[in-house]
Order: C-alpha cells, then structure tokens, then sequence
C-alpha cells in the first residue's frame, strides 16, 4: 500500500524559537524518503516525528545558509552509525562545494555509509528513473539557492475485469506494460482497451527566494508546494532585500501556478503566532495550510 506524506521537522527562519526548529522536511513517497534541507537540530527532530535515517533516499539542499543545512553534518554521521544500507544521494548547489564537504566530515567518525554526491551546476532535469522526473531551478536569493520539483510519471491503471476478458494475467500483463500491445490468437490488444490513465502526481520545494519566474515554474499544477512565508506585508520591503517572500506573495506563487495546496513554513522569530500569517496567505489562495513542528500532512489525492 502506498504511503505519501509529509512530516515537517521544523518551521523556523534564520533564527529557531521556543516551537521552532530550523528547516526539515521528509516526503515519504512510497519506497522513497526526500529529505529537503536539513538544519540544525534535525536528528531529535526526526525523533520526535519517528522518522528513522533508513527512510531517507535522497537529501536536497537548496543553499548553504546554516538554517538549511548545518544539521547534514550530525546526520551524515548517524546515518553511518545506524549502518542505513541502501545508497543515500545528496544534491546541492556545486558552488557550495567547500561547505558541503566541510558538513560531511567536520568531526572523526566511522564513514560507512553509501552517499553519493550530487552537486548541481545548471537547471534542468537532476534525476530520471523509470518512475521520478527530478527537476531544479534558480530561485533569487542572496546567495546560489535551487528550488527542487519532483514529477512522478503518468502511468496506466490495469482494470481486472478486462484483463479476464481477454485471458491475460500472470508474467502477460508485465509484457503488456512493457510493450503497449500483446498479440492473442491473430487479434491486437492494445493497453488502452485494458487499462485507463493514471495521472503522476507532483510536488514542489521553494525556499528562500524573492518573488520570480522560476518559483511559479517550479510550482507549476503541482499536488503540493512546500513554500516559504518568512514574513508579513507590513515587511514586504525587507523580504525583498534579504531575498524572501511574504505570505501573501507566497499564496500569489501558488494561485497563479494552479497549485492544489501550498504548505507554508520558514517564519521569521519576530512572529510568535502564525495566524495572521495565515490569515494573509487565505486572502489569496482557499486551500493553505501552515506547518507546525513535527505534524504530518497527508499527500493530496491523485486527481482522476
């Protein structure tokens, strides 16, 4: 049975509060865990909201800003210690090399983990499988910064009771699948007349950027965005100059990317309360949502 859903392991700006930890977020997508932008604190986190290492498969760093990355360091190395067996593949931006490398080996440890290094010099496509279409793009913030989007590939929906009608089950189905067509006693049966599409589902990750092209493209129909709302309208100004977006411009991305559901986070510690920042965001755009620390938010229905 498959499993889609988000744990938010911390909702925190540059600066973590009393309810706050720095960024963390797991999309468990069936046999995958896409870890994005692990910060400070990251692991106790991951305790609270019983997520183990050996769920992680991918890490995606946007930008080597502490609150987005620092905690890669002692997660590098529980990952080891929990001996996680399968490979574990790191992208990030290649400009930010030193750091990353700094990250991954800033004390002595027993490194017997498989990662795999994944730096990111251009746009485009990072990732492709038989299943996943992995895509990154330059957002607009004051250093390097990539926002990620993750495109599982449409696929057909095997209905049983035409395959009975034509006989075909067991290792005849999987060669049906493979080649689009199987030839039964002179007749053609083609995929189509036993099958109906099955949409992929999507998702996008943008954090830290001003408002520009390649947020609305990365959030483009997307299921889910995972977006950042670091402050109110009333500091519009000072989002634009640091290089962050307000809610409001944040509801304004996922509107007029025809998004399903925005999940903000990344609120700035002059903020106690997310309410109105809620309140803001609704203004705009009907289905958001605010994160809070170590809540799990459901992947939306695959549309039919």
């Amino acid at each position: 049975m498959s499993q889609r859903e988000l744990t938010i392991l911390g909702t925190s700006g540059q600066v973590p509060t009393r309810y706050r930890n720095h960024n963390g977020y797991l999309l468990k997508w069936d046999k995958q865990g896409f870890l994005f932008d692990p910060g400070e604190g990251i692991q106790r986190q991951m305790i609270y909201s019983n997520v183990s290492t050996s769920m992680i498969t991918k890490i995606f760093i946007t930008h080597f800003h502490g609150d987005h990355c620092l905690g890669l360091a002692g997660l590098s190395q529980r990952i080891s210690l929990d001996k996680v067996a399968h490979p574990i593949e790191i992208y990030y931006p290649a400009s930010g090399q030193e750091f990353y490398e700094r990250l991954r080996k800033s004390t002595i440890f027993h490194d017997v983990a498989h990662i795999i290094d994944c730096p990111i010099s251009q746009e485009g496509v990072i990732f492709e499988d038989e299943e996943f279409v992995i895509t990154a793009k330059f957002l607009s913030h004051s250093v390097e910064t990539f926002g990620y989007r993750i495109q599982e590939k449409d696929r057909r929906t095997m209905l049983v009771d035409k395959l009975a009608q034509f006989n075909i089950q067991g290792p005849k189905v999987g060669e049906l699948q493979r080649k689009g067509y199987l030839d039964i006693d002179g007749e053609r049966i083609l995929v189509e007349n036993v099958s109906i599409p099955r949409k992929g589902q999507s998702m996008a990750f943008v954090m830290d950027t001003r408002v520009c092209n390649a947020a609305e493209e990365l959030a483009q129909d997307v299921d889910l965005l995972i977006c950042e709302a670091t402050y109110l309208s009333q500091h519009a100004t000072e989002a634009k100059e640091r290089g962050h977006l307000t809610a409001k411009e944040a509801a304004t991305i996922a509107k007029n990317a025809g998004v399903r559901k925005v999940v903000l986070s990344h609120f700035s510690q002059r903020y106690p309360h997310t309410d109105l920042i809620l309140q803001e965001a609704k203004s705009i755009f009907d289905n958001v949502h605010v994160a809070k620390d170590c809540e799990k938010i459901a992947m939306p229905k695959r549309k039919k």
